[in-house]
């Protein structure tokens, strides 16, 4: 299966008050659960600009992390999980499951809400 960078297009509207999980590919293989280690490639774009802040598709790596374990940001551990290998789906962060008040090194405005596009590359 070739995955190739999804665009994203920027929103209309208000962005949501709470976590919105929208499966565009459902995967067929494993399924992430908290407690496994996870590789993903993803996308990232601030809600209200558009603008793409991240992507692993540009360092051509994807990022592997625990899931569940707090070693990213509240809206991935609970977005990604119950995935499955070869699915693709959309997040949409709020703040509070997000960066919040702080923001994230100059690249995410505080109390931004995060659109990012997950492909579940790998679950161990």
């Amino acid at each position: 299966m070739t995955l190739e960078k999804p665009e994203i297009d920027r929103p209309d509207g208000p962005p949501p008050a709470e976590l919105e999980i929208t499966d565009l590919t459902v995967g067929d293989g494993a399924e992430a659960q908290p407690g496994n280690a996870v590789s993903v490639h993803y996308v990232g774009v601030s809600h209200s600009t558009g603008d793409q802040f991240d992507a692993s598709w540009d360092r051509g790596e994807p990022l592997r992390f625990a899931l569940g374990a707090g070693q990213v940001i509240p809206g991935w551990d609970q977005g990604v999980a119950g995935m499955k290998i070869g699915g693709r789906r959309r997040l949409v962060i709020p703040p509070h499951l997000a960066y919040g008040e702080r923001g994230a090194g100059g690249v995410i405005k505080p109390n931004e809400t995060l659109i990012f596009v997950v492909d579940l590359v790998g679950v161990n």
